[in-house]
């Protein structure tokens, strides 16, 4: 492709509220910090983020709140190079999410969805932006109706879609008669397929191509009356691997659009997943492409 592939996001955004602290309290306790980060967050605002830094044209679909931290995610999504010309802003509170880590790497978060609940439906103008991408992405931190309705839309328009079934959720008949290709990790897989272990034959009954993510181990792609393949992936030494997955996602949403062969697009993905993973924090280290280039050309 001679131009950047055009990545619409429908999906959840959130302030999240990091606090740093020795260990993690017990229930009435207080306990003194180390620190406080503040950051833009949400399955769907990371990968749009994601998809602008690896290089698309990132468009996000999504609501935010009226309050001083609905203007800070617009801000920063924007100062990410994400255009964010169609967010809805409803009255009330955005997303938060409160999470404590402790020095070991452990947490405790509680997400309070706020304006993201208020995503239901679309309108004329939203459909009419997913028709014109290269590639839907969707996760499930919004209304499952709503990323029902949107990957109908992109069917519609001739848009390939991406559902990344996180958190997994009931998956309707309705939305994955229009998916086109499922992310999952193997705890969403096993909870999708009711299986003990990951079945990616019970995955492929229900959507065309799968990646199932393996973490340090990488991805494996399959598809119907195709490829089924170990990617590997990148040795990195990890600092945090808190984004990697959105990371991986948003860049595999990219490398697809561009019209890469899907077992390549993998290999990609898992390069800004290692590069994100190198450092600390979560969308701050979502990586560039030329950070992604870097490792996968090693």
């Amino acid at each position: 492709m001679t131009t950047a592939p055009r990545i619409v996001v429908a999906g959840s955004a959130n302030m999240d509220l990091v606090g740093l602290t020795p260990r993690l309290p017990q229930p009435g306790e207080t306990v003194l910090g180390d620190d406080f980060v503040m950051m833009a967050g949400g399955k769907g605002a990371n990968q749009a983020t994601a998809a602008a830094r690896a290089g698309g044209v990132a468009v996000f679909l999504g609501a935010i709140g009226s309050d001083a931290f609905g203007v800070t995610l617009s801000s920063r999504l924007a100062a990410a190079g994400v255009d964010t010309t169609h967010v809805r802003t409803s009255y009330g509170v955005s997303g938060v999410a409160v999470i404590m880590v402790d020095r070991a790497g452990e947490n405790a978060i509680v997400v309070a969805p706020g304006a993201n609940n208020s995503f239901t439906g679309l309108t004329v103008a939203e459909e009419a932006v997913i028709a014109a991408g290269d590639v839907l992405l969707c996760q499930q931190e919004i209304p499952v109706s709503t990323v029902t309705a949107a990957c109908r839309a992109a069917r519609a328009g001739g848009t390939r879609t991406i559902l990344n079934a996180a958190p997994a959720r009931e998956l309707p008949a309705d939305l994955l008669a229009n998916v086109d290709l499922l992310v999952v990790n193997q705890s969403e897989a096993v909870a999708i397929t009711g299986t003990p272990e990951p079945d990616v034959a019970g995955l492929l009954a229900l959507v065309p191509r799968v990646v199932l993510t393996l973490g340090a181990a990488g991805a494996r792609y399959a598809e119907r009356g195709g490829p089924d393949e170990h990617v590997p992936a990148f040795r990195v030494d990890a600092a945090d691997t808190t984004a990697a997955g959105d990371a991986f996602t948003g860049a595999l949403a990219v490398a697809w659009g561009e019209g890469r062969d899907l077992t390549d697009a993998v290999r990609w993905a898992n390069a800004a997943g290692a590069a994100c993973a190198r450092q600390i924090g979560a969308s701050n280290a979502l990586p560039t492409r030329a950070e992604i280039e870097q490792l996968y050309g090693t």
